[in-house]
């Protein structure tokens, strides 16, 4: 699919891994971390304008709200840029998280090459797009021409087979992924998702799995984009095609997942790939626990978490903070009543956005506190105080953890979890 991708960007029938091409990309993605540096980079280079302003997508997801002065003054030069620039899609603060309205808008399609200024850019191949992310002169450069160049990488197949058992999550998936291929198992390579299984995995898991793709170091992380992709597109009123790889597809090498005997998964500090069953880490004591960011902070991961907390209480030595990945998300789960069964057990609510994932503000850790959350990086000081620990699991054990006040199996409190389409 990576080839394909690459292919089409670059006006060419058929590229091989390792061949240099010239892309033109399709869409353009910045936050309000990288975005100011990136138009006074394109300002200084002589440029009042973008290639294609309606390529162009400008979300402030980071610091919502602006935490301190200089947080806001950022976001007023982000609008003004906005403005002078002539950005047609730019979502303000509290609107969400950057990979989640492009997934939810439709920006980008199957097939296209989508260029991100966050490295979880690559949450875009759930639906079959070509995301990665890219440095900030490369994005200047993307904005001032509309194409990059790239090296086609080679891809690894991950095979999936058989089905979830209960109390375990798309996201324990990844996880065993990554303690069995490591944090630099498909550097530079792309992750194509496939095998009998694949299909099963609702649009929601696929956005998980791709978004963690690049914590084993890939450029991409691929699902074809099937029937699921083309109703999730339908529903925006977007027609798309199926779009997967050709039946004789080469592959560097081919890894397989049997799902059936899987156990919830931890990624234990400091490293994403050290990961561990659950049952290896539990009674551990928790500070505090995080459900949301751009890995699992979706409609389907907020329904599992207040199935978990309904009748239960947030344990008193143990604070949870919840941040849905957008506002479309929180009003659904507001209409579903999942904010009330979260906030009855005594969860925190936090804007729709990144929230506490990387450290900018909210849930930061002191010196010798312990975290478990459903975000994709667990590194030291990512959260806070470099002598914090952050361990990472599935909405499903989050939720557990957070009523029982250390690590908690979530096959003790739910069981069966919701049923997947």
């Amino acid at each position: 699919m990576a080839e394909k991708i690459l292919a089409r960007a670059s006006g060419q029938t058929a590229v091989v891994p390792g061949q240099f091409v010239t892309g033109r990309v399709d869409m353009a993605l910045l936050h309000d971390i990288f975005a100011v540096p990136v138009f006074e980079m394109l300002r200084q280079s002589g440029f009042s304008s973008v290639w294609d302003s309606a390529r162009v997508i400008v979300v402030l997801d980071h610091l919502v709200p602006a935490p301190s002065v200089a947080a806001a003054e950022v976001h007023r030069r982000i609008r003004e840029f906005v403005r002078e620039f002539e950005i047609l899609h730019f979502f303000d603060a509290g609107n969400g998280i950057c990979h989640q309205l492009v997934a939810e808008g439709g920006l980008a399609q199957p097939g296209q090459l989508l260029l991100g200024t966050d490295s979880h850019t690559t949450t875009a191949g759930a639906l079959g797009i070509g995301g990665t992310g890219i440095g900030t002169s490369e994005m200047a450069y993307v904005l001032a021409t509309g194409e990059l160049w790239f090296q086609v990488p080679s891809t690894i197949r991950v095979d999936l087979a058989g089905r979830l058992a209960a109390g375990v999550m798309w996201k324990d998936v990844v996880l065993e992924l990554a303690g069995q291929i490591g944090t630099d198992g498909a550097q530079y390579q792309a992750l194509e998702f496939g095998g009998p299984a694949a299909g099963d995995v609702d649009i929601a898991g696929r956005l998980t799995i791709a978004n963690m793709a690049v914590e084993l170091g890939a450029k991409f992380g691929l699902f074809p984009a099937d029937g699921a992709t083309v109703r999730h597109f339908r529903r925006r009123d977007i027609g798309v095609d199926a779009f997967g790889p050709d039946a004789d597809a080469r592959y560097a090498r081919a890894v397989r997942l049997d799902l059936e005997p899987l156990g919830p998964r931890v990624a234990l500090p400091h490293a994403v790939d050290h990961v561990k069953p659950v049952q290896a880490v539990e009674g551990v004591t928790i500070h505090q626990a995080f459900i949301g960011s751009c890995t699992n902070g979706r409609l389907e991961d907020l329904r599992v978490a207040a199935r978990i907390l309904a009748g239960h209480r947030v344990h008193p030595r143990t604070r949870l903070l919840v941040a849905p990945a957008s506002s479309q998300i929180e009003r659904d789960a507001m209409s579903e009543g999942l904010l009330e069964t979260l906030v009855d057990a005594g969860a925190l609510l936090m804007p729709a956005g990144c929230g506490p994932c990387f450290g900018g503000h909210g849930g930061v850790l002191a010196a010798g506190e312990r975290c478990i959350g459903t975000h994709n990086r667990n590194f030291s000081g990512r959260m806070g105080s470099p002598q914090a620990e952050i361990f990472l699991a599935s909405p499903a054990t989050v939720a557990a953890s957070a009523v029982r006040g250390r690590i908690t199996d979530p096959r003790r409190m739910l069981s069966p979890l919701p049923e997947r389409r």
